[in-house]
């Protein structure tokens, strides 16, 4: 697989651009545990274009982390160009262009998803940002508004028409939010499609190394790219490639390592920003890392997590968790 120049082994494995997820600390762990490319957050256009610090910001890429993509939502073709100018700037390897957001915030004004319901001015915005830019230019999408106006099949046709060079496509209508099933059937279907020649980047519902390789196998995707699962558990990317690849389990991914892994993020978070903010951008992670799952009567200990507000109190409650599970070893 191929987006621009940059070449990709086989069965590659993306993070997707999550808000107030993939933050530059969160992108670096994914990439060392084996993903193939990494997403910033989401980035407003319009905010762009108005020089709002927190969102130029999100813009702070490294080398350690390429390849990696910048993604750009916005819903007028002169505040995208320009903020596609702008991000190209800051020399990311794809700009990545969001029209599948559902999020009331973002689609509710148009859009993210909310592009779907307007698909002219959705292809006029490709159009005018390939041109803009030098960068390859990716999109981002949903199988349409509602499950009556499922558009993919022809919309996949008219973004390769405007030369973007890769699409995603996330098996969920704007309706459905993040509820039910991703349906992957209309996936597979624009893959398979003989007109199709740009790469075809699956995303829904990937939260096991066995889902990853059923939507290779079964839908014949070029990519996949993982979304919710990855919180707090960077080391996925670790379980998937190593069953795409044919290895075993690896036997260092106990319990313990992925402690130390989510207090390096941590760590990581706090030396970035700060100890309040950092805090903050971490306990999502540890709110929902599977590690805790299973612990008996953990509740209370969960809520002492979310309600840490230095380093030194959240880092003395994981440790005590650690206590707790090598003391019943």
């Amino acid at each position: 697989m191929k987006i621009g120049n940059i070449e990709f082994g086989p069965q590659p494995l993306f993070l997707a651009p999550m808000e107030d997820v993939t933050d530059i600390g969160f992108r670096h762990l994914c990439k060392r545990f084996g993903a193939s490319m990494v997403y910033t957050e989401f980035v407003s256009a319009e905010a762009l274009v108005r020089s709002v610090n927190a969102t130029l910001k999100k813009l702070n890429i490294s080398d350690e982390e390429r390849p990696v993509g910048i993604q750009i939502y916005g819903r007028d073709v002169e505040s995208m160009v320009e903020a596609a100018k702008i991000v190209e700037q800051a020399r990311p390897d794809v700009i990545d262009i969001n029209f599948g957001c559902p999020v009331k915030k973002v689609a509710g004004k148009g859009a993210g998803a909310g592009m779907l319901q307007n698909i002219p001015l959705l292809l006029n915005i490709t159009r005018e940002v390939v041109k803009a830019v030098n960068t390859p230019v990716t999109v981002k999408t949903r199988l349409g508004w509602n499950s009556e106006n499922i558009v993919i099949g022809d919309l996949a046709e008219a973004l390769q028409d405007c030369g973007i060079q890769a699409l995603t496509i996330h098996g969920r209508t704007r309706a459905q939010m993040y509820t039910g099933d991703a349906d992957w059937t209309p996936i597979g279907e624009v893959k398979s499609n003989p007109r199709i020649h740009i790469p075809i980047i699956g995303n829904g519902d990937i939260c096991t190394p066995e889902q990853a390789r059923d939507a290779f196998e079964r839908y014949g995707v070029d990519a996949v790219m993982v979304g919710r699962a990855t919180f707090g558990r960077p080391w996925i990317f670790k379980e998937m490639r190593d069953f795409l690849d044919g290895r075993p389990a690896d036997p260092t991914l106990t319990f313990d390592r992925k402690l130390d892994i989510l207090l390096e993020q941590l760590r990581i978070n706090v030396e970035r920003i700060d100890e309040y903010r950092g805090i903050l951008h971490t306990r999502r992670h540890i709110a929902a890392s599977p590690i805790f799952k299973g612990i008996p009567d953990f509740r209370q200990t969960r809520i002492a997590m979310l309600r840490a507000t230095t380093v030194d109190e959240l880092t003395s409650i994981m440790e005590q968790v650690r206590a707790m599970i090598n003391g019943k070893d």
